[in-house]
């Protein structure tokens, strides 16, 4: 029996990838085989509900060609195979291992069967112009630059460990157990991202991702203090006042991280030190942050992100917290969209409840062109946290991902662990997966705060990391360059660098077919 089918192609199933709910498919099936078929079946089913599964007849429209067209009636996603009986024997055909999409294979039995995603929406996305047109840059701020004329670091917090020269290498300084004793600073602050602005248009870049920016303790700022607050190590409210301004002027966005699954142990909500005047949640259980958190022995064991002591976890659940960041007209949300913010990254999107999210994006959505953008490091339309299923990418929620399997397949391909044919198959499978104005506009990455170097990923190979940024400048999605890495790619040669990231992005521009076009293959070896 040889059996054909390509999810790819529209020979086979049409319309390519996600569809809204009530849209027909139609599947097709070339099945070859010397004894007669007697039925061929589509068996499908919404995610988790096989006990509901349907079985659809094929009917023949040639010889050899089967259909049949499924119209879906639930949102999210559906699985799906073949089943072919003939005279003789009951054959599946389904995806290959692995669960990417395209040619698949032939199954003996039904439970090794490796099963086809459909992806159903709610509603197609729209994304803003300065969002799909854009190139991004992510900037970890206290590593950046430092603004001021002398060059001090604003405010140093108690305790910290101050660097003496900006080409000083990073110095952790943590006790038996790893923990650190001493944050390390550099001192970069609002200002000096103010001040290469003219540096980032030479690059081309119009989109500006800044890690976070409010009080905290630490030098990345992933355990907040204070959401309302600039950290005064930063600058302060005027500062951010002038940056939005300045960004603006230049034609430029600016994106910010918003970190709600959990804050510092330190913060003005959990106030473990007492170092804010607040009456904080470890200090009084009739604190108005005690329903926030979760405490097993109150007031020294509580829940926290994986386990880290200095971040608890924020119940998002509840009401009152659910307000302050997104729910009351005076939120969170609507405080920083109000002084400029043009989008924000949520971090750790996993552990944000998907009505969670929602509620954020519908704050989000009462003021022109923004955008919700989530941190998620695997194929975000199938994903499983804690599991359950995420719906966050089916309308309503996220309209963009961190792309990070993206950036996986550059840096696999660039160092030969992926095959272009394997490369190739693993891109289209995203593209087949996720809503057209996702892959079409995801963030991409080849680096981040969280990664690390692309240029230490590929065996610190010049010339695979241009070609890394090439490929990053023109694939399908929102390149996003993180701070620094391109002062890697020419050994530090920043004005042949800036030659070769504007010409790109210059390209980029110029071309509209790299920002609407359509992706394809003409052949790959190997």
């Amino acid at each position: 029996m040889q059996v054909t089918y390509n999810s790819f192609l529209p020979t086979y199933k049409t319309p390519f990838g996600a569809v809204t709910r009530q849209t027909p498919v139609q599947f097709t099936i070339s099945v070859q085989t010397v004894t007669p078929v007697k039925q061929i079946d589509l068996c499908v089913a919404h995610d988790g509900q096989w006990d509901d599964e349907q079985a659809l007849p094929l009917h023949p429209i040639s010889p050899t060609m089967y259909t049949a067209t499924f119209i879906p009636t639930q949102v999210g996603l559906y699985f799906y195979y073949f089943r072919i009986e003939t005279a003789t024997m009951t054959a599946y055909y389904g995806c290959v291992d692995g669960g990417y999409g395209g040619p698949g294979v032939q199954y003996v039995l039904r439970e090794h069967v490796q099963m086809y995603q459909l992806t159903i929406l709610k509603a197609v996305e729209t994304l803003p112009q300065w969002y799909r047109e854009g190139v991004a840059y992510q900037i970890f701020v206290d590593r950046f630059n430092n603004g001021n004329a002398d060059g001090h670091v604003n405010a140093p917090k108690p305790n910290s460990f101050i660097y003496g020269q900006l080409t000083d290498r990073p110095l952790y300084v943590r006790d038996e157990h790893r923990a650190i004793l001493r944050w390390d600073f550099y001192g970069g602050n609002l200002r000096g991202i103010s001040a290469k602005i003219p540096y980032l248009q030479r690059l081309g870049v119009t989109i500006i991702y800044l890690t976070p920016i409010f009080e905290a303790s630490s030098n990345h700022r992933y355990d907040t203090g204070d959401y309302l607050k600039i950290d005064p190590v930063v600058g302060d409210l005027t500062d951010f006042d002038n940056l939005v301004a300045a960004v603006h002027r230049a034609g430029m966005r600016l994106i910010l991280d918003g970190v709600f699954n959990h804050v510092g142990v330190d913060s003005k909500y959990f106030n473990q030190a007492g170092h804010y005047p607040t009456v904080g949640a470890t200090q009084s259980t009739t604190s108005p942050y005690y329903p926030w958190f979760t405490f097993i022995h109150y007031p020294h064991d509580y829940d926290s992100w994986w386990g880290i002591r200095d971040l608890p976890t924020v119940d998002k659940d509840d009401p009152t917290y659910r307000d302050f960041i997104f729910g009351k007209p005076d939120s969170v949300i609507d405080y920083w969209t109000q002084r400029g913010v043009d989008g924000w990254r949520l971090d750790v999107a996993d552990e944000l409840p998907d009505d969670f999210i929602a509620g954020i994006r519908r704050t989000l959505d009462r003021y022109p062109d923004k955008v919700l953008i989530g941190e998620v490091w695997e194929d975000a339309s199938h994903k499983l946290a804690y599991g359950m299923r995420r719906h966050y990418l089916e309308g309503g929620g996220l309209q963009a991902v961190m792309n990070y399997p993206l950036r996986r397949l550059i840096i696999h391909v660039l160092n030969g662990t992926l095959t272009p044919a394997e490369w190739w198959r693993e891109l289209m499978t995203l593209k087949e997966n996720y809503p057209a104005t996702t892959f079409r506009f995801n963030f991409n990455n080849i680096g981040s705060h969280d990664t690390p170097r692309i240029l230490t990923m590929l065996a610190e190979d010049r010339q695979r990391l241009r070609l890394a940024v090439q490929l990053l400048l023109t694939l399908p999605g929102v390149p996003c360059l993180y701070y620094g890495d391109e002062a890697l790619m020419m050994g530090g040669k920043t004005l042949i660098t800036v030659r070769f990231i504007r010409g790109r992005t210059q390209i980029r521009r110029k071309f509209s077919l790299l920002l609407t076009g359509r992706i394809g293959v003409n052949g790959t070896r190997g």
